[in-house]
């Protein structure tokens, strides 16, 4: 029975001694090892063997990165405006034996370095800057950190400002001097808008009245060159007309009595009109007619010769029709080439004489008034009449 509470006392120092000498690192873990209260080593990640009941690990280190959020705190600007900050730090161990011998708690150092140090940053700062000009503040707060936690075997990697919330009456005309800016931008654009349309238009109006002013132009080109050249085909047509009309006068040889024919025919025209109360037929007039007169009594048909001459033993019925009919067709086919000759001089001549001829003066004396009767009177006697 001894021997076996030997034995069994035996067993349990040996596991007592394996259990104290075997220490297990878990990975981006460091182990701090002191020997009688003194630093002996460092512990890596993994399986380690240590003197029992002589070294001992203190301290278990973290060497991850580590994300530490601290609580707002009141920072007062270069304005007197006091605004509440709050940050996050991101760190991590380089150094566990500095992190564990160099400051007691390194977390709660870096905490007050961070207000501290925040403090001074925005004390040099306005409130509109501290407000846009976050990144020169995370910069300036993680190269001071950073050298300052160097010593304590600590790497800062990252410091952001979490919120900057001005007073709430700082808020408000904040909002105000927003909602104005954001209007006087709203106005400049629309202003803007306004004179980039109004440009567009009289942009578009000027293209528009050039484009229009040049179809005009070219309009009115060819509407002159159009009428120029019917112009000219007029002229060209009028001049062969005339020349026609001249050479057909020449060809047909017209005589007076041909004149006083149509002198007869215009003599109504020129009669018409209530305003015609007096007109005089110029003495031309009754030479034309005695011409006519003349003209008809030398009808071949009428006139001796002969192969005009007949038989007075003929019925009468058989001499007179046929002479008759070809008289009057001699006499239609000499007044229509009459008129086709002498046409525009007639109408000239017609036209001269509707014109209104004002009635003599008292002073011109009994001749003038003679001279006017015989001329009027001699239009009217009768011109001879034909011998058959």
């Amino acid at each position: 029975m001894p021997a076996l509470i030997i034995l069994a006392l035996l067993a349990i120092a040996v596991i007592v001694v394996l259990a104290k000498s075997i220490q297990i690192v878990p990975q981006a873990r460091a182990g701090i090892v002191e020997r009688f209260g003194k630093y002996k080593t460092t512990l890596n990640a993994g399986l380690n063997i240590i003197t029992p009941f002589v070294d001992k690990v203190s301290f278990k280190i973290d060497l991850r990165e580590q994300v530490v959020s601290f609580p707002p705190q009141p920072v007062i600007t270069e304005d007197n405006l006091v605004v509440s900050i709050d940050t996050v730090i991101y760190f991590q161990v380089t150094n566990p034996i500095a992190a564990t011998y160099e400051i007691s708690n390194y977390i709660q150092a870096i905490e007050q370095l961070t207000m501290t140090t925040l403090r001074n940053i925005i004390g040099g700062m306005t409130l509109e800057q501290t407000l846009t000009s976050r990144d020169e503040i995370n910069t300036k707060l993680r190269g001071v950190l950073d050298e300052a936690t160097g010593k304590w075997g600590i790497r800062v990697n990252r410091v952001e400002l979490k919120g900057v919330d001005p007073p709430p009456s700082i808020k408000d005309s904040m909002e105000k001097q927003m909602r104005a800016d954001r209007d006087k931008r709203a106005a400049i654009l629309q202003a803007e808008g306004g004179r980039q349309a109004a440009i567009l238009t009289a942009e578009g109006e000027k293209q528009s009245q050039i484009l229009r002013a040049e179809g005009d132009r070219e309009a009115q080109i060819l509407s002159a060159q159009a009428k120029r050249e019917s112009q000219i085909l007029t002229a060209q047509g009028e001049a062969r007309a005339i020349s026609t009309v001249f050479q057909a006068i020449h060809d047909g040889q017209p005589d007076q009595s041909l004149l006083a024919y149509q002198y007869l025919q215009m003599l109504p025209e020129i009669a018409q009109g209530d305003a015609n109360k007096l007109w005089i037929i110029p003495s031309e007039v009754g030479d034309a007619l005695k011409g006519l007169g003349a003209a008809v009594g030398q009808i071949p048909a009428f006139s001796e010769g002969p192969r005009n001459r007949v038989s007075y033993d003929a019925p009468v019925d058989e001499v007179v029709e046929p002479d008759l009919t070809e008289a009057h067709r001699a006499v239609d086919e000499a007044l229509e080439a009459a008129k086709a000759a002498s046409a525009p001089e007639v109408q000239r001549m017609a036209q001269r004489m509707a014109q209104p001829v004002q009635e003599p003066q008292p002073s011109t004396g009994e001749e003038s008034v003679e001279a006017w009767e015989d001329d009027t009177t001699e239009i009217w006697e009768e011109p001879p009449a034909p011998q058959r």
